[in-house]
């Protein structure tokens, strides 16, 4: 079953930062600077730790999971801004 998650990081070190982004880009979709929407499994949610763990400074840097709760289950996204609008992203078809 495919969890919703919002995954938040404060890095510390640009070259780091950098490295976490580019790996958060391959999980998930980029909402606002550090903030990303992810939808994985248990398996993929794993994955992703892991990588990130390899980056990041355990004693410097942080990174949130907030689950959001089972994918199919949570219905449409509702998002309210304050200050800049809000502009949904689709996330890229893939055919296989």
């Amino acid at each position: 079953m495919r969890h919703n998650y919002i995954v938040t990081y404060d890095i510390r070190d640009p070259k780091r930062l950098r490295k976490v982004f580019k790996t958060c880009r391959g999980y998930g979709m980029h909402l606002q600077y550090s903030v990303f929407e992810c939808d994985l499994t248990d398996a993929e949610r794993t994955s992703f730790e892991s990588d990130l763990k390899a980056i990041i400074n355990h004693d410097d840097d942080q990174i949130l999971f907030i689950d959001l709760g089972p994918a199919a289950l949570r219905g449409e996204r509702t998002v309210s801004a304050l200050g800049q609008s809000y502009s949904k992203v689709d996330q890229p078809c893939f055919v296989v």
